[in-house]
This record gives structure tokens, C-alpha cells and sequence, in this order.
């Protein structure tokens, strides 16, 4: 049975508001490609920045470009070159698209290669019914993860390298926003054995949807509670020993910063707004040592998170929506709304 020439995909149209939902040509791929259809999506923040069309986004994204880039589906074609996976194959991928010639990927360190490019962002993306993606960049899914799980992978990812950065074991870690990876990035905490996890946020439904998540940690409204009396509750005697900062809030850093111990460590992921002031001297009389986090590493995190899932990782209950593609706008409020964790979007 012959697939058809075009099929259904979200694209940004015009620089303005919005997605629409249009009839594009299937992609063609190259012998080292393969093509994918798609059966679940889960939209990002960096999806709602693009339809928001805000200055990030309209400096950034050529139109059109279908967008989209975290997604499960299955292998229906595959280029000449591709021998190691086969038709029907299930899947997820990693979207950074990188070069060969830089001195990072010729290390094997391809998660810092600086010409990387992204689906959704810079190459036509997966809010679509067909992907075109490089073989390289394709992660075969297990049997026992499910397609809904697979569609949240990518983000999942960013909340493993952001965990991971820092050896957890009997450590007590402090993660400074309570967003759908921030809330993963506590489960992986708590899952790699963390001793105390604590969570920050001013948003009532996520710190309540961080409980439901990760029933074990402590999440903790900042703008009711001190941190402070969290401290001593928990019987901390100098503080956190790890921060994951996954807000892009300075006033978060800063309070980070004050709760760690002496010599303690930052994980940063959350990008703040333009330029931010930082007291660098606390930093520096603190002896703390920050790490920038960007995407995941490849592949070694999506050995990792793949690993743990199969080992009793749990994070599951982050899916609060789903719906059919056909009723996108719906998906793209709930994310808006502040009240949801994440979105999935059905394609079959």
C-alpha cells in the first residue's frame, strides 16, 4: 500500500501569533536518513515561544517551518547508507542536528558542537505526520516505554544532564522551579538516591503537580514559606550541597546561592531574560562552582534515562493532556495556562 504524497503538519506561516494546520509535501530523505511517522508529539516551551512569536522566536525561526521536536514514532523508510535499523522500528530521536568538522564532535563530545542546528527550530520539525531525520540521530525505543513516554524524551533528557551533572548520592538538592522538567529533574534526583529533594515555586498547581509527581520530595512556595525554615525542618546544617536551576529566575539563583553550602554546586539550565545582575563575590566566597546546561549529551543521557525508566523511573504522571492533533489550539492554552505539566499531541 503506497503512503501519500502530502500529509497534515503544524507550521508557522506568517511571523505573527499562532500555528496553522497545513497540507505539506512528505519529506524526502537522503541515503543517510531515515523517515519516520510520527504518533505522538509533546509541545515545549520553545514550541510556545514560536507561537507567541516573540523576539527570541522571530530573531530566530525562518517561515514557514513546521515546528516541533519531541515525538515517538515508527520507522517506515530508510536511505541506502542506513543498515543498523530496520522498517517498523519504534523510535525517538534526538533533534540537535550536528556537523562532523568541529574540533567538539571530533572529540565525540557532539552535544557541544557550535554549528548545531535544530528540528522544529532551524530544520523542518515533527509536529507533522512524516520526520525526516539523520539515522545517527535516532533512538530506538524499548518495548516497556511506551510512545507517550517516548514523545517526552528530548525534555526528560534536559532533566537527566541537568541532574546528572553532579554526583547525587546522599546529597541534599535544591531545584528552583517547578516546571515540567524541574519536576523530572526531581524524580531523577530522588531515583539516582538523593537524601533530601526540595522544589521552589510561586505557582500553586505546580508544586502541587511536583507532589503528584514525586510524592517524596518537599516542594515549597516561596512566596508563603521561607527557605530558610525549610533548612532547619529538614535539619540541614549548612544548606543544599546541589542546585538544579531550571526557572531562568535570578531571584531563584540568588536565593540558590544562599542555600548552598560551602563549596556547593549549580547545575544551570533556566534561562533568564536578557542580562540579569549576579553578586558574583557570593559566588566566589562560597567556593560555588556553576555548570551551563544545553540540550542533552549525546547519547550517553539517553542511555541513561532509557536505563533508569527501565529501572523503576517514574514520570509518568508529568503528562497531564493529551490530545488529537486536530485539536492543537487546545494543547498549546493548556501549556499556556500555567496549569498543566506536559502536552502530548496525538497524530494517529
Amino acid at each position: 500500500m503506497s503512503r501519500p504524497d502530502t500529509m497534515r503538519a503544524l507550521q508557522k506561516s506568517r511571523p505573527v501569533e499562532g500555528l496553522w494546520m497545513v497540507e505539506a509535501p512528505i519529506p524526502e530523505i537522503g541515503p543517510d536518513d531515515v523517515l519516520i511517522r510520527v504518533h505522538k508529539t509533546g509541545i515545549c516551551g520553545t514550541d510556545i515561544h514560536i507561537w507567541n512569536w516573540d523576539d527570541w522566536a522571530a530573531a530566530t525561526v525562518p517561515v514557514p517551518m513546521i515546528t516541533g521536536h519531541e515525538f515517538a514514532g515508527e520507522i517506515v523508510e530508510r536511505g541506502a547508507n542506513v543498515t543498523d535499523l530496520r522498517i517498523g522500528q519504534r523510535c525517538s530521536g534526538e533533534g540537535h542536528l550536528i556537523g562532523t568538522e568541529s574540533r567538539q564532535s571530533r572529540a565525540g563530545k557532539f552535544h557541544l558542537d557550535p554549528g548545531t542546528r535544530g528540528i522544529g527550530v532551524n530544520e523542518q520539525g515533527a509536529f507533522a505526520e512524516y520526520l525526516r531525520l539523520p539515522a545517527f540521530n535516532v533512538v530506538p525505543l524499548p518495548d516497556d516505554i511506551p510512545d507517550a513516554i517516548g514523545a517526552i524524551l528530548d525534555p526528560l533528557g534536559n532533566a537527566v544532564h541537568t541532574a546528572l551533572s553532579f554526583d547525587l548520592l546522599g546529597e541534599d538538592v535544591l531545584i528552583t522551579g517547578a516546571g515540567p522538567i524541574g519536576i523530572m529533574a526531581a524524580a531523577v534526583a530522588r531515583h539516582a538516591g538523593a537524601r533530601n529533594v526540595v522544589i521552589t515555586d510561586i505557582n500553586p498547581d505546580r508544586l502541587a503537580l511536583a507532589r503528584h509527581v514525586v510524592p517524596s520530595l518537599r516542594a515549597v512556595n516561596v512566596a508563603e514559606e521561607d527557605l530558610r525554615a525549610v533548612i532547619a525542618e529538614l535539619r540541614l546544617k549548612e544548606g543544599f550541597d546541589v542546585g538544579l536551576e531550571m526557572s531562568g529566575s535570578q531571584m531563584a539563583l540568588d536565593q540558590m546561592v544562599e542555600a548552598l553550602v560551602m563549596g556547593g554546586k549549580i547545575a544551570l539550565l533556566g534561562i533568564p531574560p536578557g542580562k540579569s545582575p549576579v553578586d558574583w563575590s557570593r559566588i566566589v566566597f562560597k567556593a560555588i562552582t556553576i555548570k551551563g546546561v544545553y540540550g542533552r549529551e549525546m547519547f550517553e543521557t539517553w542511555y541513561k534515562m532509557i536505563a533508569m525508566l527501565q529501572n523503576g523511573l517514574d514520570v509518568s504522571r508529568v503528562i497531564t493532556h493529551e490530545f488529537a492533533v486536530e485539536d492543537f489550539e487546545k494543547g498549546f492554552a493548556a501549556m499556556k495556562s500555567g496549569q498543566s505539566g506536559k502536552v502530548v499531541l496525538n497524530w494517529i
